[in-house]
């Protein structure tokens, strides 16, 4: 029979809180009870798993899924996936979505008083090559009003998912930007109490990722588990 995986528990502080009460809506989703933890299974380490030949190499750059392009500063988002030991993950699905460069989502319960941009969809995905690497070509998202409280501003992110060999395996996070003002007063940056686990989530400017006279780069690589490991949604 084979043997069941077992995972360590993320070291305290360094993964976001289930309550969180400047976060509002953690109030009404965070757990009353102590959580039950279940022992892992097969399926946490097996299929199913998702069809790679779907995945197009077109489907990364999110600049060009439409007539024309979309209004923004181009950017080149690229990282490596990596495991507790630093080992890059090949073959992972690494997905993202993110609002326009006025900060407006293309979807039906959006709607922030922001342009909609009808060249850009906002969602994009990619396959790790045999170093974990990957690489998106996009817009440069804006921040948007969330009424978690008076003047609630979120900072600029794109949100990230990771698939892994299973199902059961799926990851969210998400990514900011180096120098951001609104990173110190915004809840959900600051569900990690850690300092340095929230600053994994902050993105580098990269002049090697930079496209000559068309896109600025920033490197994120994302560290799945371990004392490095980048914050997930729970």
């Amino acid at each position: 029979m084979q043997a069941i995986l077992k995972f360590r528990r993320p070291f305290f502080g360094t993964q976001p809180e289930y309550l969180h009460p400047p976060y509002g809506s953690t109030v009404r989703r965070a757990p009353g009870e102590p959580l039950v933890l279940l022992p892992h299974t097969l399926s946490e380490t097996t299929g199913p798993v998702f069809g790679v030949d779907r995945v197009r190499d077109s489907d990364a750059d999110l600049t060009r899924q439409h007539r024309a392009a979309p209004v923004g500063e181009r950017i080149i988002v690229s990282g490596r996936v990596l495991d507790t030991n630093g080992k890059p993950l090949a073959h992972t699905l690494v997905e993202i979505w993110q609002a326009n460069a006025a900060g407006r989502y293309q979807h039906k319960n959006d709607q922030h008083d922001a342009p909609l941009d009808p060249n850009f969809t906002g969602a994009g995905r990619t396959v790790t090559d045999g170093e974990g690497r990957y690489r998106f070509l996009t817009i440069k998202p804006g921040a948007y009003p969330w009424h978690n409280h008076f003047n609630a501003w979120r900072p600029a992110h794109i949100h990230f998912s990771l698939f892994g060999q299973a199902f059961a395996s799926r990851l969210v996070t998400q990514m900011y930007f180096p120098g951001d003002p609104l990173l110190p007063f915004d809840p959900i940056f600051n569900c990690t109490a850690d300092e340095k686990a929230r600053h994994r989530m902050i993105s580098s400017f990269d002049w090697e990722l930079a496209s000559h006279d068309y896109a600025l780069g920033f490197r994120f690589d994302i560290v799945l588990r371990g004392p490095d490991a980048t914050p997930m949604e729970r």
